[in-house]
């Protein structure tokens, strides 16, 4: 095998990253704006909201599972996963508009629409991003390269973050001139279209080096009963799925409570975007070093690391007065500059843990193991989102008045206590992540022994 043919040119890793930035132009929208726009500009209830989050998003999960094994079995002249970039991009684009369209039904009409547009919204993004998380474990065989290309895919995801959290605000007031329901229909298209480019330029720039032994072909009905038994056998899999809905959690919650907080608590909405956007680029900080920190001290002590520091700095945010703006801004950056390398480490880990299943089972399931990403992702978003919408509620949150002391209170626990708690259950499920860097250079070493690896 020459020796550089699991090095990834630099180019190639940029095409990588802008992916994960197109969908996250819609996905951190949802995280950060889809909730108060359900509730301040679509008039649902903050309960409703809470509930839509969390059926959805589970009801959503077994779509994980058929991408990644259709994936995993299909193939074309572009690789098994690079295609499905390609065919999603623009259904992707146009879900995203049609879910901050604001059509004048009723309450139950505009329920009906909101459910029916956020989960095929949801298919869309499983769609396109189960095969795009799976192609970091075919791009190249090296664990080292899988975490530099996870850096710069994290890199592309909080560039994406950036954009919409610094600019929506602005964008839906500057497009609606006071008309939010055109505001926020208008900003997502100039960000669907921008999706739609990135996404092409993935496509084109990428490529697929690792070639894993085919398996005797058998019966499908076997092959997906031996594929789902091999998954949930895969204890490294199962661990990382706890970690990644914690993190999802954790950033659902922090993310998904922003807006209420600057609007109802410390009375300034336009901080909210220099907020935002502080806060995204510690996170960008803490995702550009991962690989640093990684060689240095090892992928276990800066995964707990990030952890131990994440929960310590968000609660104590709670304490914050409306005039602790430096503080505010403080405690959240190093927050988030924590929650860099977990996000990093957490998918750069599942290629490992599809090099294990393979080494164990003499079969490869990329595509299925990496829907443990997605999975975290719609689950850990819908606890997160459910969480924040049934906490409001609780405290006694009403849309678009002054609040009760009460409801201040449950705003500042969703943005504070409740990530800090979400911290400690991640910390407690890496606890017992059984891979250890020696087993992996092992793994690696026989597994490149049978595949085949393109120059």
């Amino acid at each position: 095998m020459p020796p550089d043919s699991q090095h990834i040119p630099f180019k190639e890793k940029v095409a990588f990253g802008l992916g994960d930035c197109a969908a996250n132009l819609t996905w951190r929208t949802l995280m950060v704006f889809l909730p108060i726009f359900y509730t301040d500009v679509f008039g649902i209830s903050a309960a409703a909201v809470g509930t839509l989050l969390l059926v959805s998003r589970y009801a959503d999960g077994i779509t994980d599972f058929i991408i990644g094994l259709l994936a995993d079995r299909g193939n074309s002249r572009w690789g098994k996963f690079r295609p499905w970039i390609l065919w999603t991009a623009v259904p992707f684009g146009v879900l995203t508009v049609l879910t901050f369209t604001t059509p004048d039904f009723g309450q139950t009409g505009k329920l009906i629409y909101a459910y029916l547009t956020y989960n095929l919204l949801l298919l869309a993004f499983t769609a396109n991003n189960v095969p795009y998380s799976a192609l970091t474990g075919v791009m190249s065989s090296d664990p080292n390269e899988r975490t530099t290309l996870t850096s710069f895919r994290f890199f592309g995801a909080f560039l994406g973050g950036i954009i919409t959290q610094g600019l929506n605000s602005y964008l839906v007031e500057t497009f609606g001139q006071g008309d939010d329901v055109a505001g926020y229909q208008r900003t997502m298209m100039l960000f669907a279209a921008t999706s739609i480019m990135l996404f092409l330029i993935t496509f084109a720039g990428t490529r697929e080096r690792v070639r894993p032994v085919a398996p005797p072909k058998t019966d499908w009905k076997v092959g997906l009963k031996r594929d789902m038994k091999d998954l949930f056998r895969n204890r490294p899999w199962l661990i990382l799925f706890c970690v990644g809905l914690s993190f999802v959690t954790l950033t659902t919650l922090k993310q998904g409570a922003t807006l209420y907080y600057f609007t109802y608590f410390v009375g300034n909405v336009p901080l909210s975007a220099g907020f935002l956007v502080f806060g995204t680029l510690g996170s960008m900080i803490g995702a550009a070093i991962t690989g640093v920190l990684v060689a240095r001290f090892g992928k276990r002590t800066i995964m707990n690391a990030s952890f131990i520091v994440a929960g310590l700095t968000s609660a104590p945010l709670y304490l914050a007065t409306p005039d602790d703006i430096a503080w505010i801004f403080g405690l959240s950056f190093v927050t988030e500059f924590a929650t860099g390398p977990i996000v990093v480490l957490f998918f750069a880990m599942l290629a490992d843990a599809a090099d294990y299943s393979e080494w164990k089972n003499q079969r490869r399931a990329t595509g299925l193991v990496y829907s443990a990403g997605t999975l975290a992702l719609k689950f850990g978003g819908g606890i997160g989102g459910a969480i924040t919408g049934w906490t409001l509620t609780l405290y006694g949150y009403v849309p678009n008045v002054d609040q009760t002391e009460e409801a201040l209170v449950g705003i500042r626990l969703v943005m504070s206590v409740l990530p800090s708690i979400a911290c400690v259950v991640g910390l407690i499920a890496f606890f017992f992540y059984p891979l250890t860097e020696g087993q992996l250079r092992e793994i690696k070493a026989e597994l490149d022994q049978r595949h085949h690896i393109e120059n």
